[in-house]
């Protein structure tokens, strides 16, 4: 967990670890007297468990906010957890606080700007986001351009590609910003450290501008900000005061 309230309600046991979506402490499920399991696509791999859940009379809600291929409709998911919870009226302000954030970033102005989303795989290839995915948007909502524009035909239902460093290179070399997906591999703190894992960046024309950005490491576990990342992307872009942004931080 990157989320402080979610890491202290492990610790103080207002949260408990029942297991994997694939291997779940049957026991303890039932002990504690569950009686609803809300489940990531993922219990997809493993339909068994979503049966024996419902033999134990459990019902199984699918969470599918992880298929929305718009940042909004990822956030507006909390209207679903609104209703379950009796708090419809919550779930509607801080979803419009969001989608208000997102018409704020920029106004639907584009600055032209080209962008780079990636990180490096521990096999040395760099894993980008398939242009149909959600990134992208918010990429252009933020008033940006994917610099990978046609990597949209989406034969499975991966949101990402690898691709070969030398491939990358030729591709994204004169994008105008780079942002560096620090999520899978905990980041990196410096632009020399980048170029480490990768020196041909040092070509690159968002490295020889001093246009190298890194995402925070809870970013794909604040789906109720996606509005304020979209700003962040957008202050980014229009070079505003980077002590105000809360989900991307410049490489040095």
């Amino acid at each position: 967990w990157y989320i402080d309230e979610a890491r202290q309600a492990m610790d103080n046991g207002s949260i408990l670890y029942a297991g994997k979506y694939s291997a779940p402490d049957y026991e303890q499920i039932l002990d504690t007297g569950c009686n609803l399991s809300i489940q990531s696509t993922m219990i997809y791999h493993s339909p068994e468990i979503k049966e024996n859940l419902k033999k134990f009379g459990i019902p199984v809600l699918v969470d599918h906010s992880s298929y929305e291929t718009h940042p909004l409709g990822r956030t507006e998911w909390v209207k679903l957890y609104g209703v379950l919870e009796g708090k419809e009226d919550v779930a509607e302000q801080v979803f419009a606080e969001q989608k208000d954030a997102v018409a704020a970033a920029s106004d639907g102005e584009n600055t032209g700007k080209t962008v780079a989303f990636f990180y490096i795989t521990s096999n040395g290839s760099v894993n980008v986001r398939k242009s149909g995915d959600y990134v992208p948007k918010m990429i252009e909502l933020a008033g940006g351009n994917y610099i990978f524009s046609d990597l949209g035909a989406d034969t499975d239902a991966s949101s990402s590609v690898n691709m070969q460093m030398e491939e990358f290179y030729a591709r994204a070399k004169d994008a105008d910003y780079l942002i560096y997906n620090s999520t899978i591999d905990g980041g990196v703190k410096s632009i020399d450290e980048l170029i480490d894992k990768f020196p041909l960046l040092a070509d690159f024309r968002a490295v020889q501008n001093g246009h190298v950005w890194c995402t925070t490491n809870d970013m794909y576990q604040q789906s109720m900000s996606i509005g304020y990342m979209i700003r962040d992307i957008h202050s980014m872009l229009i070079g505003a005061d980077e002590s105000q942004m809360q989900y991307l931080f410049s490489l040095k």
